[in-house]
C-alpha cells in the first residue's frame, strides 16, 4: 500500500500516480506585482486535482522560462489574474510557466491519448474544444477562446503539479535530461509556425533569413530550424561575443546591433534631416547583411520579435515579396512603417502567435529526432525561478534557454529512475 503524503517536498518524487492535496508553487498575486524577483513567492497551495474529461494532470519534473511571465509579474501590459476574474476564477493569484517536461499523475475521464505514467512535454496552446471557430475546422489559434497555458491560464508549470488540456502533452525526447526537455517548446514551436505556416512565405532551400535575437530563445531555434529547411540564417545579437554561438547552431554570419543607433521608431517622413539620418542608419544596417552572406541579397523573411525598435528596418532590409513576421514586442508595441516600402516592393507584415497542435508536433519531432539542440543555457533551483526572470528582464540571461528543476533532485536526469 502506497503511503500518500499531504505534501512532498520540493525534489521528493511522488510514486506514479499519487496526487497529494498540496503543492508547493511559485505564485504571483497582485500586490506584489512589480519586478520579478519581488513578485514571486514559494507558497503552499491546494493541488488542482479536478480534471475535466479531456484534462490532464502533470507532476512537473523541470520548468522552462519564457519572458511571458516577466509581464504577469509586472501586472502589464495586461493584468492576467484581474483578466480570469471576469471569466469567474476566484484563485486571486497566478502560477505561470509555459513549457515543462514531467510524468502524467491523473488523466479525465475521456482521455485516451495519455496514460498514467507517461514521459511528457507539454506545448502551450490551449482553446475550447466546443468553440464555433474550433468545431467548423478552423486553425485553433485564431479561435476567441485560444489562451496561452500559464500566462493567460493559471495552473501552470511553476509548481509541483499542472493542469492541462491532453491535447497539449506530446511524448518527451528520450535522450534528453528533463532539463533539456522542459526548456525549448514554446520559443521552438512558435519560431517553427513563424517560420512555416505562411504561405506562400514559407522558408524554402536557398532563402536567406534574418533572426533578430539570434542567441536568446527564440533565435538560437529559428536558427536550427531554418537550418534544416535549406535556408541561410544570418542572426542578429547584441556583441561579437556571441557570434560563435550562433555559427554553431548554423548561422551563416551575424551582426552585431551595437554597430548601429538607429533603432526605435522612425521619424515622421516630413522630417528631412531626421528621417534622412534613421534611412542611412538603415541602408548601412543592409549592407552588413550582404556583407555577411558575401553577396547583394536581401532576406525573404524576416524573424522579428523585438518590436518597436526593429520593425522600421526589417521591412526596410526585406526583400521585394518578402515577408517580416513577428511573434512580440521586448522593445515595445508601437511599431512605426513606411508605408511606401511595403506596398510598392509588395512586402507582408504578418503576426504570429504561439502555434496549434500540428505546429507543435512538427518542432517536437525534430527535437525527437535529435535535428534541434534544446540550447539550454542554465539550470536554476525552483527557488531561484525568480532570478531567472529578473535576468531575462535586464537582458542578463545566458545564451539559448533558462529552465529550472521542479520535482527532479538533480539535473542530468532522463527519466524517474
Amino acid at each position: 500500500m502506497v503511503l500518500v503524503k499531504d505534501v512532498y517536498e520540493i525534489g521528493e518524487i511522488p510514486p506514479v500516480g499519487v496526487v497529494p492535496k498540496e503543492m508547493y508553487a511559485q505564485v504571483i498575486r497582485p500586490e506584489r506585482f512589480g519586478e520579478p524577483k519581488d513578485a514571486f513567492q514559494v507558497e503552499k497551495v491546494a493541488t488542482p486535482t479536478e480534471l475535466g474529461p479531456r484534462e490532464a494532470l502533470v507532476m512537473v519534473m523541470a520548468a522552462g522560462i519564457n519572458y511571458n511571465n516577466i509581464w504577469a509579474a509586472r501586472g502589464m501590459p495586461v493584468n492576467v489574474i484581474k483578466a480570469r476574474e471576469k471569466q469567474g476564477d476566484t484563485t486571486g493569484f497566478h502560477i505561470g510557466g509555459s513549457d515543462a517536461s514531467g510524468v502524467v499523475q491523473a488523466v479525465g475521464s475521456d482521455v485516451t491519448s495519455l496514460q498514467v505514467g507517461d514521459e511528457v512535454v507539454i506545448h502551450c496552446g490551449m482553446w475550447d474544444e466546443n468553440d464555433a471557430s474550433v468545431t467548423a475546422g478552423k486553425d485553433p489559434v485564431f479561435s476567441r477562446s485560444f489562451q496561452i497555458w500559464g500566462y493567460e491560464s493559471n495552473w501552470g508549470s511553476f509548481a509541483q503539479f499542472t493542469k492541462v488540456q491532453a491535447h497539449q502533452c506530446m511524448p518527451k525526447a528520450k535522450h534528453l535530461t528533463w532539463e533539456e526537455a522542459a526548456a525549448p517548446t514554446l520559443v521552438g514551436a512558435t519560431a517553427h509556425r513563424m517560420l512555416t505556416n505562411w504561405a506562400p512565405n514559407s522558408v524554402k532551400k536557398g532563402d536567406v533569413v534574418l533572426i533578430w535575437g539570434g542567441s536568446g530563445g527564440l533565435g538560437s531555434m529559428a536558427i536550427q530550424i531554418v537550418r534544416e529547411l535549406g535556408g541561410i540564417p544570418v542572426a542578429v545579437v547584441s556583441s561579437e561575443d556571441k557570434f560563435a554561438f550562433c555559427e554553431k547552431l548554423g548561422a551563416k554570419g551575424c551582426i552585431n546591433r551595437k554597430d548601429f543607433d538607429h533603432w526605435g521608431m522612425m521619424p515622421h517622413w516630413t522630417d528631412d534631416e531626421a528621417y534622412g539620418k534613421w534611412a542611412k542608419g538603415a541602408r548601412e544596417f543592409g549592407a552588413k547583411l550582404w556583407e555577411v552572406l558575401g553577396e547583394r541579397r536581401s532576406p525573404a523573411i524576416v524573424f522579428d520579435h523585438p518590436g518597436e525598435d526593429t520593425i522600421p528596418t526589417s521591412i526596410f532590409v526585406c526583400d521585394t515579396g518578402g515577408m517580416v513576421v513577428i511573434c512580440a514586442g521586448t522593445t515595445g508595441f508601437n511599431a512605426t512603417v513606411d508605408l511606401r516600402y511595403l506596398w510598392m516592393r509588395q512586402k507582408r507584415l504578418q503576426g504570429s502567435h504561439f502555434a496549434n497542435d500540428e505546429d507543435a508536433n512538427a518542432f517536437n519531432q525534430l527535437v525527437r529526432d535529435g535535428k534541434i539542440d534544446p540550447c539550454l543555457g542554465d539550470t536554476y533551483t525552483f527557488n531561484e525561478i525568480p532570478l531567472t526572470h529578473q535576468l531575462m528582464s535586464e537582458g542578463k540571461q545566458p545564451l539559448g534557454v533558462m529552465a529550472a528543476l521542479v520535482n527532479a533532485p538533480r539535473e542530468g536526469m532522463k527519466d524517474l529512475g
